[in-house]
């Protein structure tokens, strides 16, 4: 029988790679682009969000485990669902249409989402609530970096 952790963890997983689904010229659009001049930390994004990623799928593990199968918890797994699709269709949705303003509303629609979803299960399982806290400080850094790209951007034509 499968755990539920491992159910999370390859749902997680196979929606995150949603992510990669790229095209060369997608990619060379990006690098093309300018970026600001604090934006040292560049290398680490990956990382970063592999790390936001497990923090995510570990939450909605607890969440699960303390009312296994009930209404409430599908529905905030749902949430979680939801939260996860909204943030990597930030990449091809941003780089497909090649608009920056685009992924910082994304980002922000994803900030306010991991929000709630926060809220929502701190009430269940303060574990829960405080592995989302990694998306929540790392979420406003990345739309703000985008919003910034886009400002540098646009005097370049780019949208």
């Amino acid at each position: 029988m499968l755990k539920s952790w491992m159910v999370i963890g390859v749902i997680t997983f196979l929606v995150a790679l949603g992510a990669s689904i790229l095209r060369p010229q997608d990619i060379k659009w990006f690098k093309r682009l300018r970026r600001p001049s604090w934006l040292t930390f560049e290398s680490l994004i990956p990382l970063i969000w592999t790390v936001i990623f497990i923090c995510g799928a570990w939450s909605a593990y607890l969440v699960w485990e303390r009312d296994p199968g009930s209404s409430n918890t599908w529905l905030l797994m749902a949430g979680y669902l939801l939260l996860e699709v909204v943030i990597v269709a930030y990449v091809p949705l941003t780089l497909w249409l090649r608009n920056l303003k685009l992924g910082t509303y994304i980002g922000g629609a994803g900030f306010v989402l991991g929000l709630i979803l926060t809220l929502l299960v701190w009430s269940i399982s303060d574990w829960a609530g405080i592995l989302l806290i990694p998306y929540l400080l790392w979420s406003p850094i990345g739309t703000y970096t985008t919003w910034v790209m886009a400002r540098l951007n646009s005097l370049a034509g780019e949208r």
